[in-house]
Formats: structure tokens, sequence, C-alpha cells
């Protein structure tokens, strides 16, 4: 028996009695990151503090038939990710939660521009099914390469550039609100998302000489981050104009990345903060902070 919960996601799936229910607030359940079924079983503590590991393989459907003061409980590696099954149950449920239209609406710009109160809404929402070791800041970072992901593919598939306005209003994905759908349209067809498109697709073509970062590996703590908080002084001014004119570079430099990210879904925003410290100090980055 379904829990009340799925319904304030508003989720609807493909059953016989869904095509009674109003379309201006359904969100389908498309294919997810991780399969509806995994192969071992996940572990969930209960409200004594205890935990407990479910029979046989579990389900993403399990998470709806959770006794309500049960929750999967995830933990982390030292990097501050989530790990094992319940990591890959987690993830099928973020790509839930990025689809909710009415909790994560498709009508911002960016994820920068999306409000932090829908933010936090999507993640209080986890946490009324998971305990989580991951902080909300990693959640929130995975639900924005997943919204990214997800407003991409509808562009793509629904958005043609080369039928006329009143037709590209008409052409609303299944599940999307109306009204949101019009406002991406809108913004898509001006010449604002058309320059913003542009700048995007000029940028991604610079990356493709510029990028080493890529397939590294970096510690758990972000460097550029860290190089921020060991140059500063304690009234928050930087220790030297050079290292001052460091962190410009590193804003801006993540900056663009996030304005590329906010029209390309291919491009990979975990390990941000990493990959530009890189870029703005080089590959001996340990030297020049040290000399900085």
């Amino acid at each position: 028996m379904r829990r009340r919960r799925l319904r304030d996601l508003s989720i609807v799936q493909n059953t016989p009695n869904s095509e009674e229910a109003n379309s201006e607030q359904q969100t389908v359940i498309e294919s997810l990151n991780v399969p509806e079924t995994l192969d071992e079983s996940a572990e969930f503590q209960t409200e004594s503090g205890g935990t407990r590991r479910g029979r046989g393989r579990t389900l993403l459907k399990d998470l709806y038939n959770l006794n309500p003061v049960e929750h999967g409980k995830v933990s982390r590696n030292s990097h501050g990710q989530p790990v094992g099954s319940e990591a890959r149950l987690l993830a099928g449920y973020l790509g839930i939660i990025e689809r909710n239209a009415n909790m994560l609406p498709i009508k911002y710009k960016s994820w920068h521009h999306m409000p932090d109160s829908n933010k936090n809404q999507a993640v209080d929402n986890i946490k009324e099914r998971f305990v989580l070791e991951v902080s909300d800041n990693y959640i929130k970072k995975a639900l924005g390469k997943k919204w990214r992901d997800h407003k991409s593919t509808l562009k793509k598939q629904y958005f043609n550039k080369d039928i006329s306005l009143k037709e590209k209003l008409r052409n609303v994905p299944p599940g999307m609100l109306r009204y949101q759908w019009k406002d991406a349209v809108r913004f898509w067809n001006s010449k604002k998302g058309e320059d913003y498109e542009r700048v995007g697709t000029s940028s991604r073509q610079k990356q493709k000489f510029m990028h080493t970062a890529r397939s590294r590996s970096f510690s758990s703590v972000a460097e550029a981050e860290l190089f921020e908080i060991t140059h500063k002084k304690k009234d928050g001014s930087p220790m030297t104009s050079e290292a001052g004119e460091i962190m410009e570079k590193l804003k801006e430099k993540k900056a663009e990345y996030e304005a590329i990210a906010s029209t390309d879904s291919s491009v990979n925003l975990e390990n941000i903060d990493n990959r530009i410290i890189i870029e703005v100090l080089g590959p001996e980055r340990s030297k020049a902070k040290a000399e900085v």
C-alpha cells in the first residue's frame, strides 16, 4: 500500500487510474539514473535509533512502503560522498524530486536563480525518507546537476527552433506545468536566451582546448575554498594583493562554469572548486599557493 507522501511529491505513474488526474498537477516519473531494483538490500534506521536491513533486493518503490518512523540510512566516504546501495537508492529518489515541477520549477534561468526556499523544501523532503551523513550542500549540488540535465533534455526534445512561438508554447512535455513551460519557452525564444546559449556554446568550444583537470582525483576539501580560507586575514580581507587577485579570478572562473552549466547538462559542476584552481594557478598549485 502506497504511503500518503507519494501524493505530496506530485508524482504520477502510468496506471489505469492516472488518466483522470489533473495534468496540471502531475509529474511523470521517467527513466532514472539508477535501476528500480537494487541487487542488494538497503539499510534503514528505525525509530529507536537502531538499524535493520531490508529483506532481499531493495526497490525504489520500497521507500513509499516504509513505516513513517523509518528512513533509509545513507553513509558517506572520506570525501563526503554517499556510498553503498543506499546511495543508489538516494540517487534514484533525487531523480524523482528534480522532476517535481511544483518543488523545483524549470522556469528559472539557472540553478543559481532557483530560490533557496525551493532548494530547502527539496532537502527537507529527502530527509523525510533518509538519514543523511552527507551535507545539505552536497544534496543541493546533486539536485542542481539533475535539474539541469532534466531541463536540457526537455529543451532538446520539445523546443523546436524551426516552429512558431505559438506552436512551441503548445508543445508542453507530458507532466510539465503549462505556465512553467511557457515561461521557459519565452526565455529560450528571446534574444537574451539566444545570446545566453551562444555564449555557452562559445565557451564550451574554448574548453575543449583548455580543460586538463577533468580526470584528476582531488582531496575532500575543495582547494579553491581552502585557498580563500588560508589567504584571508581575520577581518576577511586578502593577506596580499596577489592573493586578492587570485580570489577574484577564482570567482570569475566559477561564475563562467555555472553560466555554461545552466544551458549545457554535459558540464559537470562536481569538484568545480578543485578544477578552477588548477586552471587559475596551474598544475603546480601547491607550489604556487606557497609562494603567495
